[in-house]
């Protein structure tokens, strides 16, 4: 199987012994605790998973820099985003000591936010609204504060606590997501089990129409794949996106329906998006070769939002910016893919000569939203009739 990024084996920072991982519950009761943000805590959970193979906890600000600039850790790890845990204060920790990292997501019986991790503190150190734009600069492109990923990452806070961390659970995505969501060490040992030696990952945020159905079909065949697996984001979204569960729901009909058996594989990671384009994008591929994936699907506008990158600008990063040997995943590079009249099957638009913009059905997300909202049904050509009526019941119940 591919080998972990960075390793030779999988390290997730999990407790997976009972006995220490309840004893290490129970010492962090009575440490100091830091509440962290959404996505600081969805930091951990992919640390806890083993996506985030091979670092050994939160990074500290010259790590940060030395990533967001030049996609490499001080020591020479490639790497493409920061992994920070951010608060407002952190007056009360101390460097060298041990501090509880709550989790903002999960409460325990008596209504407090669980610990999900503990952490050995190396540093603190406080960004300027400088360094934070620096950053934000060279992660998202862009310092916008309409950024959907920016605007998350400036309401964190300017304090950077960094240190190796130990994992006690994965937030509420275990439990609300009991059936989907799985750690990098479960789907690894899920495609051996299969017996799959060639797998592609396909990332979603969204449902799968028939276009993103036919994109896995056409990844499979072309690098002779055994399996897909379709891994989507169980985390925060932006206003107006579909919720997880829904998404889950309508996923599920269609693999089931239209593919054969032991042939795809329906899961989810414990993630919050960041919308950060081409680097989310190497990062999407960091964390499927974690989990055991050969190759990726990357294709047009891959975790971009609005008019912030180029439609393949998450393609040519690959050639542009990440070193050769850097990762041992492959890229699948796609097209936009949609539904040809004149062919009758969904074909990728650049591998379609002599087609017309009216040859093709194409929707734009906002048109989908304003159809289903309506109750008006989807065209057959755009989405299978089953995950249409998913969607569409899930729409009828949004207050007017």
């Amino acid at each position: 199987m591919i080998k972990p990024h960075g390793s030779d084996q999988l390290n997730p920072l999990y407790i997976a012994d009972d006995g220490i991982n309840a004893a290490l519950v129970d010492a962090a009761r009575a440490m100091p605790s830091l509440l962290m943000s959404s996505a600081s805590a969805a930091n951990a959970v992919m640390l806890g998973a083993g996506y985030f193979n091979p670092l050994s906890g939160f990074m500290d600000k010259a790590d940060a820099f030395s990533v967001a600039e030049n996609m490499h850790t001080r020591s020479g790890l490639f790497w493409p985003t920061p992994v920070l845990c951010l608060v407002e204060s952190a007056d009360h920790v101390v460097v060298g000591k041990r501090v509880a990292l709550l989790d903002p997501n999960t409460r325990d019986a008596d209504g407090r936010p669980t610990a999900l991790a503990v952490m050995e503190v190396a540093a603190i150190e406080v960004f300027s609204d400088a360094e934070m734009t620096r950053i934000s600069d060279h992660v998202y492109g862009n310092s916008d504060a309409e950024h959907p990923g920016v605007a998350e990452f400036f309401a964190q806070g300017r304090v950077a606590v960094s240190g190796a961390i130990r994992v006690l659970h994965f937030s509420y995505f275990a439990t609300e997501f009991a059936d989907t969501f799985r750690t990098a060490v479960q789907i690894r040992a899920q495609i051996k089990a299969n017996g799959w030696r060639k797998t592609v990952a396909f990332q979603t945020r969204n449902p799968m129409h028939r276009a993103h159905e036919e994109l896995c079909r056409i990844a499979m065949e072309r690098t002779s794949a055994d399996g897909c697996i379709i891994h989507m984001l169980l985390g925060k979204l932006k206003a107006g996106d579909i919720p997880a569960d829904v998404r889950d729901a309508a996923i599920r009909t269609m693999a089931a329906r239209y593919f054969p058996a032991n042939s795809m594989m329906v899961t989810g990671y414990g993630f919050d998006m960041l919308y950060a384009g081409p680097r989310e994008a190497v990062l999407h591929a960091v964390f499927r070769q974690n989990m055991g994936a050969t190759h990726l699907i990357i294709g047009r506008d891959h975790a971009g939002v609005g008019d912030y990158y180029g439609a393949f600008d998450a393609q040519t990063i690959f050639d542009d910016e990440v070193p050769n040997g850097a990762l041992e995943i492959e890229i699948f590079r796609a097209d936009h893919t949609a539904w040809s009249n004149q062919l009758n099957k969904v074909v990728m638009m650049r591998e379609a000569p002599n087609h017309r913009a009216e040859d093709f059905v194409l929707l734009s997300g906002t048109k989908v939203r304003e159809m289903l909202s309506n109750g008006i049904e989807l065209p057959p050509e755009f989405s299978r009739p089953e995950v249409a009526q998913i969607l569409m019941d899930y729409y009828r119940g949004l207050p007017s």
